[in-house]
């Protein structure tokens, strides 16, 4: 039971940096309709951005908050000077986005190298245990800062006017934009969001898993599944598809073989496809318009 309980623990803490990624891919698709494959690089970008600011001697609380201002800027840029060019060409914005992910990788190897870069855990080394159980202190941090990440998006999206012409676009843009409401600038906070979120599941993820050029590559994917499973542009749904992901990953890992960690995220892919195309919770309104 307490192997078990340990597993479990392990892939919800993974889970909550894919629920993260899976939230920034909601973010665009509803402003947009556009799936943003340069998502993972989003958490990549920032991780290496902190790391070299925390090496330069900047404290980590100033070079997390820098990183995840550059990153947040890099993708307003995005859309602004790429995406929004495509018109309401899906395709083209689609195949946009993927080029843009190619190109980030490519100016990290550059600038940082091959190697993975270190971010030191925001409450140092060490382990938490209790009941047999053992938790990294920087865990908790993932835990807790998904959480308060989640509850501020819901706030966001529910209780301000702001958020609520978000939503608005995100059911029916071409009805939203008779009433109104900018949607190009409605566009312009999907990636903003979307840029942000990826940003914060990065530096909290990076203590405990290296980033290097290519790591936002596997969070992508990762995130993209998470989204299938909880249905695609539901937010809610992003995160439960991301804990059920990471917890399905790190079972399968430890009861059966780490080789089949990776190969789980196809399979719960072409399931949920096969049997619930529209994710557990359904799609969102952006999805039917």
């Amino acid at each position: 039971m307490t192997e078990f309980a340990q597993y479990l623990i392990s892939g919800l803490v993974v889970g909550c940096i894919y629920g993260l990624i899976a939230t920034g891919f909601t973010a665009v698709y509803n402003a947009t309709h556009i799936v943003n494959f340069a998502q993972g690089e989003s958490s990549m970008l920032a991780a290496l951005c902190a790391a070299s600011l925390v090496v330069a001697g900047a404290p980590l609380l100033l070079a997390i908050a820098v990183a995840v201002v550059v990153v947040g800027v890099v993708n307003i840029l995005v859309e602004r000077l790429a995406i929004r060019r495509s018109g309401t060409d899906v395709t083209r914005g689609i195949i946009i986005t993927i080029g843009v992910g190619i190109v980030l990788q490519g100016l990290a190897a550059l600038a940082w190298g091959t190697d993975a870069q270190p971010l030191p855990a925001f409450s140092g080394p060490g382990s938490i245990s209790a009941y047999g159980v053992v938790v990294p202190r920087q865990a908790l941090w993932v835990v807790g800062t998904t959480a308060v990440v989640m509850a501020l998006l819901y706030v966001f999206l529910t209780r301000t006017f702001l958020g609520k012409a978000f939503r608005a676009c995100a059911m029916n843009g071409q009805a939203a934009a008779l009433m109104g409401i900018p949607t190009g600038l409605m566009r312009g906070i999907g990636f903003l969001l979307s840029g942000t979120v990826g940003a914060v599941a990065g530096v909290i993820i990076a203590p405990i898993a290296l980033m290097q050029y290519d790591s936002g590559v596997a969070l992508g994917i990762k995130g993209f599944v998470a989204c299938i499973i909880g249905g695609f542009g539901n937010p809610i749904g992003a995160a439960l598809g991301g804990l059920l992901l990471g917890a399905t990953e790190t079972l399968a890992a430890g009861y059966i073989s780490s080789g089949f960690k990776n190969a789980i995220a196809f399979v719960l892919l072409l399931l949920f496809l096969l049997v619930r195309p529209g994710g557990l919770l359904g799609e969102f309104g952006a999805a039917k318009r």
